[in-house]
């Protein structure tokens, strides 16, 4: 099959920076389609009509063309962060060919000095700041796509907002073209207010003196988490996550989440882990808000309501965890029957009643139960003596594939 889409990736120097192959393509295609801005870099020469993207974005122009001999300009590298990747997901490979121009991160690690394999590169093109929070260690080098021109500035403020003022910030506008320019600056410090629309926002991460950076393990800090008291503690936590064992891409309910802290830590074992935390209680609602955006995953999905009636609907997990609410009538059963083959299913009980709950269920469906018990070293007098924690029982399921 002959591709009849062609993905074109171009830069700021416009037409003049393509190669052959790419200038073949576009005065074969009957249409071509993309941003204003990478339209109007294209000269007369081109004879092909020259669409701009609908509002809202849409991809279905493309898509209505199949068998048309059609391009799409994009910035770069269409398949990083681009809309090359989003028309992979739609178009067979052998449909579509894409031409990639430098992309903005390389061209910034070229300026910069970087070695890419060493940077993370993130984007909040349409996406929230909070999500750059999960990478806030010190000595970090990050590559940000800025949505806009105020991006760097707002960047610059939460980083200062969370510890991270002493962070060097570097604004690199228009990469590759005649306009390229780079401003410097501190984040505690940062003064421009709006950069150029199309930026890229380097950083170097340094914490400010008093701030310790967030381990990349589980059981985090009990207080890093705002919390009314209904928060699963950072050992019992890190014990849980790894029963739990989060794989890239895999889906978590975390039912009766509390202030969010399994789902939270769950999706910051992996960028492709997922998770829907389920909780009635409007207050706790509000620390999972606070808490995912803190602690870099915004994406955590909240679902308001009460299981397991708050279950219908959602997409089929890999894994569950049920944090409060065992005793409920049909939570446990409604868990199990909704969990995907091969998944796992982790509970725990505090009280005598919900430790019965979970020795019936192990009755009929299998797993383990583990008893948890931790002691901590606390004053007496002039001494100190162990304080014993209320001891979890933990069960831990998986399901026949």
């Amino acid at each position: 099959m002959q591709p009849w889409l062609t993905v074109v990736g171009i830069g700021e120097d416009g037409y003049a920076g393509l190669g052959k192959a790419a200038r073949h393509a576009l005065l074969g295609a009957v249409e071509v389609l993309g941003g204003a801005r990478q339209l109007d870099l294209l000269p007369r020469c081109i004879g092909a009509r020259r669409s701009p993207w609908p509002s809202p974005f849409s991809l279905a122009p493309v898509l209505e063309k199949r068998g048309t001999p059609v391009c799409v300009l994009a910035s770069g590298d269409p398949m990083l962060f681009g809309v090359g990747a989003s028309l992979a997901r739609q178009v067979a490979a052998e449909e579509m060919r894409v031409i990639p121009a430098p992309s903005s991160y390389s061209l910034a690690a070229a300026r910069l000095g970087w070695p890419l394999q060493d940077v993370t590169l993130l984007s909040v093109v349409a996406r929230p700041l909070a999500a750059l929070n999960a990478h806030l260690h010190d000595g970090a080098r990050l590559l940000v796509l800025s949505n806009d021109g105020t991006s760097p500035a707002a960047i610059a403020a939460q980083l200062a907002e969370h510890g991270f003022g002493p962070s060097r910030l570097t604004v690199l506008e228009h990469l590759g073209g005649e306009r390229e320019r780079r401003i410097e600056g501190i984040a505690s410090d940062w003064s421009l207010a709006e950069a150029a629309a199309l930026n890229l926002l380097a950083i170097e991460v340094r914490p400010a003196d008093g701030t310790c950076p967030l381990p990349t393990t589980s059981g985090l800090p009990d207080e890093a988490y705002r919390h009314d008291g209904q928060l699963t503690k950072r050992d019992v936590r890190a014990i849980t996550l790894a029963r739990l064992a989060p794989r890239p891409g895999e889906l978590l309910w975390d039912v009766g989440a509390g202030c969010g802290s399994i789902g939270i830590e769950w999706m910051r074992a992996h960028p492709g882990c997922r998770a829907i935390a389920v909780e009635a209680n409007e207050g706790r609602q509000g620390h999972i808000r606070h808490n995912r955006d803190t602690l870099g995953v915004p994406g955590l999905q909240l679902v308001a309501g009460q299981a397991p009636a708050a279950l219908d609907g959602l997409p089929a997990p890999d894994a569950i965890f049920i944090g409060g609410g065992v005793t409920e009538p049909g939570v446990l059963d409604r868990c199990w029957a909704s969990l995907k083959p091969g998944g796992r299913l982790v509970a725990n009980a505090v009280t005598l009643q919900s430790e019965a709950t979970l020795v019936a269920f192990r009755e009929r469906q299998g797993g383990a139960l583990t008893r948890i018990s931790i002691a901590q070293a606390q004053p007496l007098g002039d001494f100190d003596t162990w304080r014993s924690a209320l001891p979890i029982t933990l069960l831990d399921v998986t399901k026949d594939a």
